[in-house]
């Protein structure tokens, strides 16, 4: 038996008026996940526990069988492992996002987030930028004295390193600010809130600026300077003539402390490999022993190596009992408020993923199981995060359960299944075979 995860990261949503009301799910042509619908068992899932923040890091780690009110410590660690940062007691990780924030010329507190990513930056110029940036006097000393490095992504996504910092910064993934500002007693250090910039796109930045501590402060010295600087690096004159976004601001969020993952062969018994082109995702695999494969041309966004993945998911099987086959795509195009570019995405883990990866367990004549997920929810209305329900079906090779649902939010709640995140690896994981009249969950 082979079991196999695929995310599409951000699929699920919200009906939207441009397509008649109806999700992206239900107007995209995904025949391979209503197939599986048709014949597994579909269900909801809640991958963001009751008060925390949603996002890829809490929902992965809900959907990979670990309570993230156990083990999340902040975003920032997590990514930080798939790339071999270590980490030592008493520091702190946080991603380091090249944004774009609007070039007029008014105060930066004024001035709106543009772009998450800098417009999907290509990882040259994003490298480039940053390595400049710390590399210049004024912006080197204010990191030396608050004791940051910097370790380049090769995307929109790095990663600073704070030593010895105060540790505070990984109470920002709450959803109540107003308790997190607030001391409960008067020896503890004041906490610092940041925010992720993908849920406040469009929005002026003032009040999004990390907040809360002297450790704040000196954080948002940091970005503002950032601005100045980088707002006129060459290479950003160049992307504006070439008519992209500039990367023209750094972004502080998901701090976190470094932490140890249970293992996860140990907890379910069997062996697994991790494919995806997002640093979040990779280094949670690295972190329970789940073997990192990286696949060349995959790049985190809609124009990715598709059956790249798939083929190095059939190779991984060969050796291991499960994968993890990861698509951030429709998660990035929701961000950008590219509508045509999500449901490309869905159709495309349909034609390019779901499709082709069956078609070849099918030739291999193994049993197997598929769970297909949405991680979280991403809305088109807000372009950012929402803690609702996901949509999930777990499908049997060796069985057609003969529902006729099809795959989407809708169809999801009405089956009456609701399924703790938590609980999604044991189900798939069940040895007994299911038949006509049971479920295993």
């Amino acid at each position: 038996m082979k079991y196999v995860l695929v995310v599409g990261d951000g699929m699920a949503d919200d009906p939207i008026p441009e397509l008649g009301g109806k999700t992206p799910l239900q107007y995209a042509n995904i025949p391979t996940p209503d197939k599986l619908a048709g014949s597994g068992v579909l269900g909801c899932a809640k991958t963001i526990p009751e008060g925390m923040q949603a996002g890829s890091d809490t929902a992965l780690l809900s959907i990979l069988g670990l309570n993230p009110r156990e083990y999340y410590s902040g975003r920032a660690p997590l990514e930080a492992a798939a790339t071999g940062i270590e980490l030592s007691p008493g520091d702190v990780a946080l991603r380091c996002n090249m944004v774009s924030v609007e070039d007029t010329d008014i105060p930066f507190e004024n001035k709106k987030i543009l772009s998450h990513s800098s417009g999907a930056i290509e990882g040259k110029d994003s490298d480039t930028l940053v390595t400049d940036l710390f590399n210049s006097p004024e912006f080197n000393d204010l990191a030396k004295k608050a004791g940051m490095k910097i370790y380049p992504g090769s995307s929109f996504r790095h990663i600073a390193v704070k030593r010895q910092g105060d540790g505070s910064s990984v109470l920002h993934r709450t959803e109540n600010t107003k308790k997190l500002l607030s001391k409960s007693k008067t020896d503890e250090p004041s906490p610092c809130l940041l925010m992720a910039p993908h849920d406040h796109l469009d929005q002026p930045l003032g009040k999004y600026l990390p907040q809360g501590s002297d450790n704040a402060e000196v954080l948002k010295k940091l970005m503002q300077l950032s601005h100045e600087i980088l707002n006129v690096h060459p290479i950003n004159e160049k992307r504006r003539k070439e008519g992209k976004l500039p990367g023209n601001c750094i972004w502080f969020w998901a701090a976190g402390t470094a932490i140890k993952l249970p293992d996860f062969t140990e907890k379910y018994g069997k062996t697994g490999s991790v494919i995806s082109a997002v640093p979040l995702c990779r280094g949670i695999g690295v972190l329970v022993g789940l073997e990192k494969i990286i696949v060349p041309g995959a790049t985190g966004e809609l124009n990715t190596n598709y059956e790249g993945k798939v083929e190095a998911t059939i190779e991984a099987l060969k050796t291991k009992d499960f994968a993890v086959l990861h698509i951030e795509a429709p998660d990035e195009c929701t961000h950008n408020g590219d509508l045509k570019g999500k449901l490309q995405a869905i159709e495309w883990l349909d034609s390019r993923i779901l499709a082709p990866l069956i078609l070849k367990l099918n030739e291999n004549k193994t049993d197997y199981r598929i769970l297909f997920i949405s991680d979280h929810r991403t809305l088109t209305s807000t372009r950012g995060h929402d803690s609702g329900l996901v949509p999930f079906v777990l499908y049997d090779s060796r069985i057609d359960k003969k529902t006729g649902f099809s795959f989407d939010e809708q169809n999801a709640v009405k089956t009456g299944l609701v399924l703790e995140g938590t609980k999604l690896m044991e189900n798939l994981f069940s040895k007994q075979k299911i038949d006509e009249d049971s479920f295993w969950l």
